[in-house]
């Protein structure tokens, strides 16, 4: 996770999407300054990369190994939708 700011890789999935949904809504509201908007969507790409992160890392985490009939080891994916 070495390409997002320290504060954001420490996160969980739960907090960084609540702070992104915080962004999500104060940006929707247009107040504030231009710059400030700059900044905050920037943050806000960087919690989304790292949500995604967080999911698939979890998705890797229920992917499960299956003994196939015939002794073959394989992985198959979760079924997450």
């Amino acid at each position: 996770m070495a390409d997002f700011p320290s504060d954001i890789a420490a996160m969980s999935f739960e907090d960084a999407l609540a702070e992104l949904d915080r962004i999500v809504r104060q940006m929707e509201e247009g107040k504030g300054r231009l710059d400030d908007a700059i900044i905050a969507y920037e943050r806000g790409a960087a919690l989304k990369k790292h949500c995604e992160a967080k999911l698939e890392e979890a998705r890797a985490k229920v992917d499960r190994i299956v003994l196939g009939p015939d002794g073959a080891v394989s992985v198959e994916a979760a079924d997450i939708v």
